[in-house]
């Protein structure tokens, strides 16, 4: 062959045509990526049939012992199914509430964000200018104890926020540098909040603190 064919090669096993293989196929890796699958999920990710095909094999899961059916998040319905551990990690943050307030950023279009999937983008401010949140590739998310704190666009320069409380946007600004500064984040050269000009704002001094410099992108970490 070729040089460029150089590396590891191995034969992939030959496409599943049996429909019921695949929807078993499919619905244990949904348990395994979202540990509590939903009707959200199914639709998050787009399956092939729909709720339908998933919902057959989900059952037959349950009945068999591999996973549980309960009513583990409230408000999303009664059509939920979650391997044993993930149950018992829920559990685990109720008996430990504060195990949940931290700050975590999150690719938007990572399974762990839950938002635009199996729960809808939080309203925001009643006229307020500004893009929309999206499950976009190279966007990502910040929670706060779970909650939509920041939304930050491809390209770094625009933030949206989901939280009137400025320390709340604070500790996701925080979260955010450290992402940022540890590789996890492309890029993050804030300029826009909400659809203003950060330059001069209010918090224009939250992100110095948190360890920007001025420049004449608008903001750019320090070395």
């Amino acid at each position: 062959g070729p040089p460029a064919a150089a590396g590891r090669w191995s034969l992939v096993p030959p496409r599943e045509s049996d429909p019921t293989r695949r929807a078993h196929a499919q619905a244990e890796q949904m348990l395994r990526r979202h540990g509590v699958v939903t009707r959200g999920n199914v639709a998050g990710d787009r399956i092939a049939g729909g709720v339908g095909p998933i919902y057959g094999v989900l059952k037959a899961l349950e009945e068999s012992g591999t996973c549980r059916r309960g009513y583990f998040v409230d408000g999303l319905g009664g059509a939920q199914f979650a391997l044993p551990g993930a149950v018992d990690r829920l559990r685990s943050f109720v008996e430990d509430p504060d195990a949940l307030d931290r700050a975590v950023v999150l690719a938007a279009t990572d399974p762990a964000n839950p938002y635009g999937a199996s729960l809808p983008w939080p309203e925001r401010r009643p006229g307020e200018a500004g893009h929309r949140a999206g499950r976009k590739a190279g966007a990502a998310v910040v929670l706060v104890a779970g909650r939509l704190a920041l939304y930050l666009e491809k390209g770094g320069k625009r933030l949206l926020s989901f939280d009137a409380d400025a320390a709340i946007l604070e500790r996701a600004l925080g979260a955010l540098v450290e992402a940022a500064r540890e590789g996890l984040v492309a890029k993050l050269e804030p300029a826009w909040l909400d659809g203003e000009a950060l330059r001069g704002s209010d918090f224009e001094p939250v992100l110095l603190e948190a360890g920007f410099r001025v420049d004449y992108r608008g903001f750019a970490l320090r070395a």
